[in-house]
């Protein structure tokens, strides 16, 4: 008897310690924690990459010092006239020309300036820091004779940089500089799983619990990842009608991502929209104003990329983008207000239809381009509250979104 109360208590006490087990952590938690973790094993191999292109750069350097021959560096021309556009790949492509820095009596400031900058993004990667544009520019002022005197300085020796590592996909943000200003604004049914650098542990950002406010892109958003059920993403020019279609929460209605670009979107946010589309499958709607400067700046640096950065356009834009408009056409079907076209937005019409590769491959756009300047004519988004506040919301934008195959390409 007493042995088999021993063995009682063996098994009442192994099935007490069973009962007390923590539960397993949620599917949905595991797999967080899971992209968490490769995101900072996706950073980790990036900043090797980044440390290791600096350092065999600069050997290169000392190398050909030691040899008493002039070193020299090569970065690719960035404007539009050294870029291409592939309509196979849908952006902007840089050329094969060149400039050549060759260390010289005369060019020994610009030398030193890019090593030290060189040096200076090696030390960030190193501590896992980041400096602006504007803290780089100051830091230049411990660097003695290759201190920059103009902010516009650096920032170039910046650009020249990043275009130099390119060839690795290595951009301005892996190099730890980052612009003052951040992102676009985001609202909808998104969730952004943001992941620590440091220990990859998750943080789900719901995009429908702002309120009134919205979710602000970051800076560098390689390390995001995402949740959504949303049908579309809709990506737009002006702030107001943003603040007004989130207000009345049309990415419900709609099942949709709204994006707000406030202009020209920044690389952060044309990166954040890329990677939402690419994971998620959705496609991507262009809401702008009808006038030359949203069509041939802010919706073709969104779709093809820039030619000042067209090394880096296959990271930075977005090439499954379309436009929904506010066309040319609509201008007459909701006869919206308008403002005569200016000096400047003549010749940039002229200019997009006579230099720019990707309108010149684009025979919508053509067509597009010289109606707008037949008619003299733009107009802005907020032109359609002609027909009441809330008509973009009601009327507009469901009545563009039934025809989608319509949209400019």
């Amino acid at each position: 008897m007493p042995a088999r109360k021993k063995t009682r208590k063996k098994v009442a006490g192994k099935s007490a310690r069973k009962t007390t087990r923590s539960a397993p952590k949620p599917a949905s938690e595991r797999q967080s924690s899971k992209q968490g973790q490769d995101a900072k094993r996706r950073s980790e191999q990036m900043n090797g990459v980044t440390v290791d292109m600096i350092c065999s750069t600069a050997n290169g350097v000392y190398k050909d010092i030691q040899k008493r021959s002039k070193p020299d560096l090569n970065f690719p021309v960035r404007s539009l006239k050294n870029v291409s556009y592939s309509r196979q790949k849908g952006y902007f492509e840089i050329g094969k020309q060149k400039k050549t820095r060759t260390l010289t009596v005369n060019t020994v400031k610009s030398f030193a300036q890019t090593l030290r900058m060189m040096g200076l993004s090696k030390d960030l990667v190193e501590t896992n820091d980041f400096a602006t544009k504007r803290d780089a520019y100051y830091q230049s002022k411990n660097w003695e004779d290759a201190r920059f005197d103009e902010q516009g300085e650096s920032d170039a020796v910046m650009d020249d940089i990043e275009a130099l590592f390119s060839v690795r996909s290595i951009s301005r943000e892996q190099l730890r500089f980052v612009p003052d200003e951040h992102g676009g604004a985001v609202a909808g049914r998104l969730t952004v799983l943001d992941s620590d650098r440091e220990t990859g542990a998750v943080e789900r950002i719901d995009c429908t619990r702002f309120g009134s406010g919205a979710y602000s892109i970051p800076s560098n958003v390689e390390h995001l990842s995402f949740e959504t059920s949303a049908k579309f993403i809709l990506v737009i020019e002006t702030g107001g009608v943003f603040q007004r279609l989130q207000s009345h929460k049309f990415w419900q209605t709609a099942n949709c991502i709204l994006v707000s670009m406030a202009g020209v979107p920044t690389r952060a946010t044309r990166r954040f929209v890329r990677k939402l589309s690419d994971q998620c499958k959705l496609p991507v709607y262009a809401f702008v104003d009808c006038d030359p400067y949203g069509i041939s700046n802010i919706y073709r640096t969104l779709k093809v990329g820039s030619g000042n950065a067209a090394h880096l356009s296959q990271f930075f834009c977005v090439p499954q983008a379309r436009f929904l408009g506010v066309t040319p056409q609509d201008i007459i079907d909701y006869e919206l207000p308008t403002h005569p076209l200016l000096d400047v937005d003549i010749k940039r019409a002229k200019d997009a239809l006579k230099n720019d590769p990707f309108f010149r491959a684009q025979k919508p756009w053509q067509k597009a381009l010289e109606q707008l300047l037949r008619m003299g004519v733009r107009a802005e988004q907020q032109a359609l509250a002609k027909w009441g506040l809330n008509y973009v919301i009601e009327e507009y934008l469901p009545r563009k979104l039934r025809r989608v195959d319509a949209f400019l390409p």
